[in-house]
């Protein structure tokens, strides 16, 4: 139980139904669908719509999404991967030649085609049970009558702003300004696109005039993306990954998402008594950090579209001889930066229901407002997920036609004794498979709440040292330094988070973090 003299948030309870988003509006839209007689799967499309109005920045209809879907009456989880693929016609060959020795992170080359709204229409037709129109009506709202912007949103959207170019621009500024708190952001563009949709389904996005406006504006900007490349986007269902930590299944989203990284984190971690060390002592944070050195060089060598050799980084011998090369008292060299860009924008949410249906949904343009570009007539922010591709020749994740890059976000679930106990997710770019670790972790080694496993410190090892957020004690940082560790306070916290616990006597349990703007609400 937390200490109720010291700030912190406690956990929510509810019987019928819990959401919990990363904006207190999406989450009210959840528990709204669900009380009218919609399911998790509802609930979480008419919040995710809300979130693309409500945090722009982080996400929109032109990006992708990862889903993980416990279907009510079964312990089985699907996953379904709405990550588009690059156009036909982009090529690594003509971009070395061109004097790139690596993706950029913004322009048309980076965009690559959305996909979240063809899996969103497809999650639709196999599992919700409202009609698009009332799914789509708090977000169509939301569009005309606009959003006030919220403390967190604020501060990432002014960070932001500069990547914004010609029409996106127009579109999300005040007169050329980041909104302030509490200014309210209109998007009447995408309310019309949002009323296709509502009226078509996927066709309303994918052909006619919405799909018209994307690729004319691309093809002004210098992109080969075709109709055919936007009508071909498809969706796939497939099945999650799994490993063990603590008693705790911990199920992921298979490649081309990185959640094999979790899993292989983990798994050296299990070499490990992490049970016996301080939950925020050193030692813990140690080797954490070089445990995920180790799975993230193993990341960038194997994950891609496909994924080479999975079989072999989820296996327990390759994290038990990765664990042999940590040194417990001294920190190895830091990571080289990567070939290909990782960021820390997103949107993760989740929702279940009292049918217990169970959704774990992160939607993403990646880095803050994606590509910094928008379509002429409709205004629809393009993602820059491209920039998650490689350039090196002959590298599994190397930028290539029709190509779905490695992609960061990632959707969680834990699993006890055959039956799903809480679908959460950690948003933060490279973070997530850390997060995800440390998550799990907390709940396993530490016996934490899911809202104190969320609220505790973090850090992070990457390419700039270890980022150590302020929540830990100035002891914990002296030794950590000790340890050769650069240590650096991070320009803003380590991810944002979101679970819900489904107990074993039919209550839910909702958490939300507090680094972000969002709540859990149950009813």
């Amino acid at each position: 139980m937390r200490d109720f003299h010291l700030p912190g948030r406690s956990t929510v309870h509810a019987l019928n139904g819990m959401a919990a988003t990363s904006h207190p509006l999406a989450s009210l839209t959840a528990i709204d669908t669900l009380r009218a007689g919609g399911n998790a799967v509802d609930a979480a499309l008419a919040a995710a719509f809300v979130l693309g109005l409500a945090e722009p920045q982080m996400t929109g209809i032109g990006g992708d999404c990862f889903i993980l879907l416990k279907p009510a009456g079964t312990e089985d989880v699907i996953a379904l991967n709405g990550s588009g693929r690059a156009p036909k016609g982009l090529s690594a060959e003509a971009l070395r030649a061109g004097g790139h020795d690596r993706m950029p992170l913004h322009g048309v080359h980076t965009v690559t085609l959305p996909g979240a709204i063809d899996a969103f229409c497809r999650l639709h037709a196999d599992h919700g049970r409202l009609d698009w129109d009332r799914l789509l009506a708090p977000a169509i709202a939301c569009a005309e009558e606009g959003v006030p912007v919220a403390p967190r949103t604020a501060f990432d959207w002014a960070a932001d702003l500069p990547v914004l170019q010609g029409r996106a621009r127009e579109i999300y500024s005040l007169s050329g300004r980041a909104p302030r708190v509490g200014e309210v952001f209109r998007n009447p563009l995408q309310a019309e696109v949002l009323r296709r949709i509502a009226r078509e389904g996927r066709r309303g996005f994918y052909e006619g005039e919405v799909a018209e406006d994307m690729i004319a504006s691309l093809r002004a900007l210098g992109g080969s993306h075709t109709l055919d490349d936007l009508a071909a986007t498809a969706c796939d269902y497939t099945r999650p990954l799994s490993g063990t930590y603590g008693g705790l299944e911990l199920l992921e989203h298979p490649p081309n998402g990185q959640g094999a990284t979790a899993i292989l984190l983990l798994n050296i971690l299990k070499n490990f008594d992490l049970a016996a060390l301080a939950p925020l002592g050193a030692q813990r944070a140690h080797l954490e950090a070089e445990a995920a050195k180790l799975a993230y060089d193993a990341r960038d060598r194997f994950i891609a579209d496909p994924a080479p050799r999975l079989d072999h980084m989820l296996d327990q011998s390759t994290a038990d001889a990765l664990a042999r090369l940590i040194d417990p008292d001294r920190a190895m060299a830091d990571p080289a930066p990567l070939a290909e860009a990782v960021h820390k924008d997103t949107v993760y949410l989740t929702v279940v229901d009292r049918d217990r249906m169970a959704v774990s949904l992160i939607y993403s343009i990646f880095w803050g407002f994606g590509s910094g570009l928008a379509s002429d007539r409709f205004g629809i922010n393009f993602q820059n997920r491209g920039a998650g591709f490689t350039l090196t020749p002959g590298h599994p994740n190397e930028a290539g036609p029709g190509k779905r890059p490695m992609h960061t976000i990632i959707p969680g679930m834990i699993r006890e004794n055959g039956r799903v106990t809480m679908p959460f997710g950690v948003m933060g770019g490279a973070y997530q498979p850390t997060g995800h670790a440390r998550f799990v972790s907390n709940l396993a080694d530490y016996g934490m709440d899911p809202q104190a496993a969320i609220d505790a410190p973090r850090c992070f090892a990457g390419p700039e040292g270890l980022e150590v957020e302020r929540g830990y004690s100035v002891g914990t940082r002296e030794a950590l330094a000790r340890m050769g560790h650069s240590l650096s306070i991070p320009a803003i916290p380590l991810g944002g988070a979101q679970a819900i616990l489904i107990g074993q006597d039919g209550g839910l349990t909702g958490a939300s973090d507090p680094r972000k703007d969002g709540c859990a609400l149950g009813y």
